[in-house]
């Protein structure tokens, strides 16, 4: 999915705009005892854009955990089993139900035009609340690509 390769692009690019956001309000609050608490909430809305966005990329790039103690041993027959049975049974469940009850999330958020209860704080909650549904949408689409690339591997497998 060439999609995840350009999502995971954003995100690099998203994670540099936090560096640079991070040593400025750093700077600016131990130097020059200033700072703004919608800056520190920038931070963590970057911070929710770099993780949820790379959940797919993670699963592209088969970067994501297992106990591999076990797997490792495995043949690749077996393999691409464990990760059919694991992509159908846990996976797009997973990414499937977020999604349904992310969207409710993002409503509610949006509806009630959700702000910062800190004074000073960023408005507009819903735009970062969006990105939970979005990601595990994402998410079961990767695993669907990847789903059908194990399950030719394993009949090709011998």
């Amino acid at each position: 999915m060439s999609i995840i390769k350009y999502i995971s692009y954003f995100t690099a690019f998203t994670l540099s705009l936090l560096v640079l956001l991070i040593v400025y309000d750093a700077t600016a609050r131990y130097l020059f005892s200033s700072g703004l608490i919608s800056l520190q909430e920038l931070e963590w809305h970057l911070f929710d854009v770099i993780i949820m966005l790379s959940i797919a990329y993670t699963l592209k790039e088969n970067s994501h955990v297992r106990v591999d103690i076990f797997y490792n041993t495995f043949s690749p027959k077996n393999k691409a089993l464990v990760n059919i049975l694991a992509t159908l049974f846990f996976i797009l469940p997973f990414a499937s139900l977020l999604v349904y009850v992310g969207i409710g999330f993002v409503e509610i958020s949006f509806v009630q035009n959700e702000v910062s209860s800190n004074p000073g704080g960023l408005t507009h909650r819903w735009i970062v609340k969006s990105l939970m549904p979005l990601a595990f949408l994402f998410l079961g689409l990767q695993a669907l690509s990847e789903l059908f690339r194990q399950i030719k591997l394993y009949r090709s497998a011998s």
